[in-house]
Order: structure tokens, then sequence, then C-alpha cells
């Protein structure tokens, strides 16, 4: 499948030229597209020995396009995706390039300054030493004079230069200082934060190359100043004085420009994709043990000074306190790599470890110990990562560290993680807590909204609306739903049973999704599907409506199971509602839904079976909703006589003014089965059962 990658992409090429040649009215010219296909041609070469690189890039991509799109649909941005996307960030952003800008100029300014003194120092050297060699009885004399008076006002200018050098220096550096304190740290705190919020789903992670020219631009200032000190030192060496300013004043001045490089340098090492399992790029955070991740680190600041040797070691819970987990890890594979250079990245250094994998050790006398009252899913853990280098005669020793990790042992726990992955990012800004868990702190519902909407954004391709957000919350917490800044805790939201029921409200919604993304992501992007309207409000939505109008909803008793009631008017004015038993994934692998929806017959009373399924809600016609996603290929084994599917449930007689619920066979019923059944009803279908009934 690697091999033909490349193939299938330059296949993709020729068909796009071809298709430039025939749609040359589309708003993007042929001579434009041609130009992008020669960019494709080299990603083609590029990618040829790593085709999975560029489809994570594809698929990244796409991801973005989907979310933009479904935010575009959205009524309005929750809070967490306004505070990340604001004049005021871009405004800040803007000052920022100003201050740093200004910064270059002035110690730009400051080479030609410590040049110019260097100059007058030679010219002064000159004329002293010259006057030094003349003879003795030449010294009274009035030109000897005249020239000692001028050596005097050249020293003068000289002391001069130099306090104004110095003091030029000492305020690039406070301004340096204050730039890292009280804007480029902020910048970097707040790009870690957005890193957490793109994590669990919110708007891709942009602005690391920004971060790297400002941590770069200020590192190059702060070492040009180091070299102009190193200057001044050189130029006292030749000619110095009684109170001559730079040894009063360089030594301190070098201390704090050291002290900032190595800050500087420092807080530059970051982790620039978090640790991940390629199996599930869109759940990041969460490790299996026996499986490979991947994870990559970044030096922000682009030295040439610093070279291909810089090696990164990795250790998994480096310094957790004993019994902070019930579990101990340690990574099987090769934990130390060198970082390189990369072109595409403006020539930033960084390491991408491909290959980690995680093994639990073993127990002496087959116990864990430690067992506390957290789960497996609420433990978490962090990967180290180390590194030491020297420059321009500096020792910098770098560590950082991943967000914290949930470690698990069976794809069963994964939906428990990302619970935990969620709630974690979404509260706290912390990078290593890694007791959160012992005292989680409550949500409010507009930020757990807006997290939830990522969720189907991300996994399903479309979020949630206000409406649907409203309907949730009543799940969550009945009338209080209307109350933005109700309080949820994590017991509610992951570990404590919905009332009546046997799963938690995340693992419900988790099933949800799944389904949606394995079987109903046409209906569902089409906004077909009301999603998570009660029993109750259905009635209320279709008791008015035309009959044979059907909605669309996620079952509340099911895990995974999604369901439709259609409304019908009797003789005598009743209105009867009906609920098909919900559709899980089992049944949804054997026939689409859209498919399902078509062919739907009811067998009620010994009348001809019929799809009673007419309108979709509010009032559009079945298959001008549906039709475009009907699969209607016919079978193409030969020479067979084609099948379909036919999904049929058996409604029985019932007095009871209740909805009724109609039970479907599973699988459905092929053709064959259903002619023959047909051919019965004169049998009394009351007394017939399906062997799938419960």
């Amino acid at each position: 499948m690697l091999v033909l990658c490349p193939v299938k992409l330059h296949s993709f090429v020729i068909e796009l030229k071809g298709f430039c040649s025939v749609r040359d009215f589309l708003f993007i010219s042929s001579s434009q597209i041609n130009r992008h296909c020669g960019s494709i041609d080299h990603a083609v070469l590029k990618y040829a020995t790593n085709p999975a690189v560029m489809a994570r890039v594809i698929s990244t991509c796409l991801r973005e396009e989907r979310r933009i799109l479904s935010s575009a649909c959205m009524q309005e941005q929750g809070p967490l995706e306004k505070s990340l996307q604001n004049s005021v960030a871009f405004e800040r952003q803007k000052n920022m390039d100003n201050r740093v800008g200004i910064i270059r100029g002035s110690v730009q300014l400051m080479d030609q300054a410590v040049k110019y003194i260097e100059d007058m120092q030679d010219d002064f050297d000159f004329r002293y030493k010259t006057l030094q060699s003349r003879e003795s009885t030449d010294r009274n004399s009035d030109v000897m004079k005249q020239e000692v008076t001028r050596l005097q006002e050249m020293l003068n200018r000289l002391d001069f230069k130099r306090k104004e050098i110095l003091s030029k220096m000492d305020v690039v550096i406070k301004e340096i200082d204050d730039l890292m304190t009280s804007q480029l740290n902020p910048e970097l705190q707040d790009w870690k934060r957005r890193q957490q919020i793109a994590a669990i789903g919110g708007p891709l992670l942009t602005g690391l190359e920004q971060l790297q020219s400002w941590f770069t631009l200020t590192a190059q200032s702060l070492f040009q100043i180091k070299r102009q000190l190193d200057k001044l030192g050189e130029l006292v060496v030749k000619v110095t004085y009684e109170s001559d300013p730079i040894p009063l004043q360089k030594p301190q001045m070098e201390e704090r420009v050291k002290y900032l490089i190595y800050h500087l340098i420092k807080s530059s090492f970051v982790v620039e994709k978090q640790p991940c399992m390629p199996t599930h790029p869109q759940k990041p955070l969460i490790i299996k043990t026996g499986v490979q991740f991947t994870t990559k680190v970044r030096l922000l600041v682009k030295l040439p000074e610093v070279d291909y040797q810089l090696k990164v070691k990795t250790t998994f819970d480096k310094d957790l306190p004993p019994g902070r987990v019930s579990r101990q890890f340690f990574i099987l594979t090769n934990n130390t790599k060198v970082m390189d250079i990369e072109d595409y990245s403006n020539g930033c250094l960084s390491v991408e470890f491909r290959h980690l994998q995680l093994k639990e050790k073993k127990y002496i006398n087959g116990t864990k110990g430690n067992e506390g009252l957290l789960s497996v899913t609420e433990e978490l853990h962090s990967l180290s990562f180390e590194a030491c280098f020297t420059v321009q005669g500096l020792t910098i020793d770098l560590e950082t560290c991943s967000l914290p990790l949930v470690v698990i042992s069976n794809v069963s726990q994964l939906p428990g993680g990302w619970a935990s992955v969620m709630w974690y990012n979404l509260l706290t800004d912390e990078p290593r807590n890694l007791a959160f868990f012992g005292n989680p702190p409550r949500a409010s519902w507009s930020q757990l909204s807006e997290v939830l909407s990522w969720q189907f954004s991300t996994f399903a391709g479309r979020g949630l609306n206000k409406e649907q957000l409203t309907m949730l919350g009543e799940k969550l917490f009945g009338q209080h739903a209307s109350c933005s800044d109700y309080q949820v805790s994590w017991s509610k939201f992951s570990k404590e049973n919905i009332p009546g029921k046997p799963f938690s409200f995340w693992m419900w919604l988790d099933s949800i999704l799944e389904l949606i993304k394995k079987h109903l992501l046409p209906v569902w992007n089409e906004n077909y599907i009301m999603g998570f309207v009660s029993k109750e409000m259905e009635r209320a939505l279709l008791k008015d409506k035309e009959p044979g109008t059907f909605l669309l909803r996620f079952s509340e008793s099911h895990l995974g199971g999604i369901t439709f009631t259609w409304v019908e008017h009797g003789d005598n004015g009743e209105v009867k509602f009906n609920s098909v038993e919900p559709y899980t994934k089992n049944r949804l692998s054997a026939l689409p839904f859209a498919d399902i929806i078509r062919d739907y017959k009811v067998i009620s009373d010994g009348v001809v079976p019929e799809n009673p399924l007419k309108f979709l809600y509010p009032d559009i016609p079945k298959d001008e909703a549906f039709g475009r996603l009907y699969n209607s290929q016919p079978s193409k084994v030969h020479p067979y006589i084609p099948s379909t599917l036919i999904p049929i449930s058996e409604m029985r007689s019932n007095a009871s003014t209740t909805p009724r619920s109609c039970q479907s066979p599973e699988p459905p019923m092929t053709p064959g089965e259903f002619d023959m059944l047909n051919e019965h009803l004169c049998f009394d279908i009351d007394t017939m059962s399906s062997p799938y009934s419960e």
C-alpha cells in the first residue's frame, strides 16, 4: 500500500490536469492549477519514501477545513474559541513584531557605534604613541603642547562615547528583559494553552513559526550584544584610563546578558507534537502499552552555532513521587535521538520520536501495591525530554515535558481515557499536575458544551448547534440546561450512571460519536439527524404534522443506537406515534441507514407491507432528503440474480394509546423471505413473533 501511494497521487495529478482542460470556467484558471500540479509532483518526490506523512498532512488539512465549515454553520462561537481568536491577540502580536524589530534596529546601530569607537580609539592610540616616540627635548614645545591638548580632547570624547554606548546597551538589555517577561513568555504560554485546546478538538494550532521568529531574533540580539561587550573588553586592553566606564559596567552587563540568553533558550525547548498513537491520531495523550506512539520536540531558537550533535533523551514518569500511581512503566525502545535541522521549518532544530513504546513493570509477588481510589484512566503520567549543549561558552541544560498522559492496557479503556484528557486540558493550563483527578474541579456547561461540540466536529465532520447542545444539557441535568454557568462534576460527566441506565453520560455520548463516524456520516453531515431530542419532545414536534412525518434521534436506552419515530392519525383523529427498535452498529454494518429508510416496511394487522415513512421532519419528502444517499448500485456478482436486503418490522395490535415500538428482525429480510411472508399474510400475524424479540 505504501508503494502505491505515490502512484495514486501521480494519477490524481494527471486527472486534475485533464479536468482543467474541460472545466476552464472555474474561478481558478487552468494555468494556476497546473502550477499547483507541479507542486504536487514535487510532493510525490518528497514523500515517496514516507507516504504516511503525506496522508497525515492531507488528513489534518481536511479536518481543519471541516471544522471551519462547521464553525461557520454554528450560530455563535463558544467562549473558549472566542478567547483564542480575537482582535486583542492580533494587536498583541503586531505590537510584538514592532518591539522585536525596534530592538533589532537598536542593536544594529550599536554595532556601528562600537565600530566608530574602535576607529576613534585607533586614531587616539596612534597619536599617543607618536607623541611618546618624540625626543624629550621636543616635549615642551608649543606644538607638543597643542598635541597633548588634542589628545586630551580625543580621550574626553572617547570616554563620552564609551559611556554613551554602555548606556544604550543598558537600555536595550532592559528592553529585552521586559520583552521576554511581559510579552514573549506570555505568548509562549498562550501557544501552549492553544496546544491543549487543539488536542481536545479545538481550533487547529498555529503560531509556532511566529514564536520561533521572535525567539530567534531576540536571541540573535542578545548574542550580538554579547559580542559587542567582548569587543569593548578588547578595546580596554589597548586603551584604558582612570574612571574608564567599561571595566566598571561590563561585568554586570555580561552577567545579565548571559542570564537572559540562558533562560530564553531554556524556555524555547518545547513539545511541538504531544505523544500520540498513529492508530488514533485524533486522540492524543492516550498511550496503550505495547503500541508504538510518536512525539516531537523543537528548539525555537535557530542558531548556526548549534549543530546536529544535540542529543535528546526521553524519560517516562521522571521524578514521580512514590505511591502517586499504582502502575509503573518504562520505555521499551530506544529513548535517545539526535536533533536535526528541518528544511521545511525555516531551519529549526527538532527531533521526532516515531517508535516509542511503553511496557508495564513487573511487580514482586504479583501485586502492584499502592492501589488507590483512582481508576486506570484517571492516573496521569508524564514523558520528559532532556538535552544539554554549549553555545558561545554557555552550557545550557534543556528540559521539557509532555502534557499529562493516560496509559491504557486495553482499547476498551479508550473512551474513559479520552474523557480524562478532555477534562484535564479543558480546566487547567498546568503542564504537569499529575494529581489533578485526586480532586478534579467542576466545569461550567458553557465550557463543556463547546468541547462536546468539538468532538462532533472532529470525529463526525459537523459540530452541534445551539438546540442540540440544549437537548444534551437537559439529558445531563434537566431543567438547568439553559444556565450556561451551571457546574458539572467530573463524576456526573464520566463516572456516575445515568438514572435508570447502566452507563454514564460520556459513555452514552461516545458510543453515539462512534456510530456516526462509522455508519451515519452522510446522514449526519446533511443535518438530517435531530439527535438528542427526548421522547416527550419528539411527540410534541410530530403531533401536528402530516401522517408519515418522521424524525431521527439517538436512542436514550441503548449505547450507540439510532431510531426513527413517525406519526399516524387514526380515523377518529387519534394521534399515534411509532418508534422502531434502535439500529446499532451490528445492524448498520449490514445495510446503510439511508437504504433502511428507503426500504423500511411495516406488517400490521394483515395489511400488505408498506413504508410508513413519508416526510422527514418538518416536511421534506423522504426521497428528496435521502435520494442521493441511497445505494442504488446493482450487484456485480454474475451469474447470480442481484439481491437486496429489506428491513421489516412487525407491529402488533395494541389498544393502548402509548407509543408503539416496532421490532425489526436482525438482519433485515431478503426479497425472497419478504415474498414468502407476504404470501402467508392470511395467517394470524398477532401470534407470530420475531426470533430477535426480547
